[in-house]
């Protein structure tokens, strides 16, 4: 199970998705960190975390765009994908190769993504 014990942050602000999200990757094994509903409440959350291996980012959240947190997880070198509704385009200038995972998606496609993401970093350290 590539998920296993990864620590892996969940920014969301639909309390239901974010449920979702949250049970599919704990019975998945992974360790979920949040989820968050805010970029200030995520930013600081990624201050405090020791170990984020991955990170699912909505793009919208409460009318702010993610792209702080987004910043912010690739000054730790920690991978993450986008979930939205949005058009790549929305993201490709500024993310290039960072996956967008289209709302609605399914459980297996987001957890494919996520294992995408960690299958060759090894667990980090906290």
């Amino acid at each position: 199970m590539p998920l296993h014990h990864r620590h892996i942050l969940v920014v969301e602000d639909e309390y239901m998705l974010a449920y979702d999200v949250q049970a599919d990757l704990e019975a998945a094994g992974a360790v979920v960190i949040g989820p968050e509903p805010s970029v200030p409440q995520a930013l600081s959350r990624i201050a405090l975390e020791a170990r984020i291996d991955a990170a699912v980012l909505d793009v919208d959240l409460r009318g702010e765009m993610a792209f702080p947190v987004a910043d912010a997880l690739a000054v730790r070198h920690i991978p993450f994908l986008f979930a939205s509704g949005y058009d790549h385009r929305m993201i490709g200038d500024r993310y290039p190769g960072i996956d967008l995972c289209h709302k609605p998606f399914s459980k297996r496609v987001l957890l494919d993504l996520l294992t995408r993401l960690v299958q060759d970093a090894p667990p980090r350290r906290g």
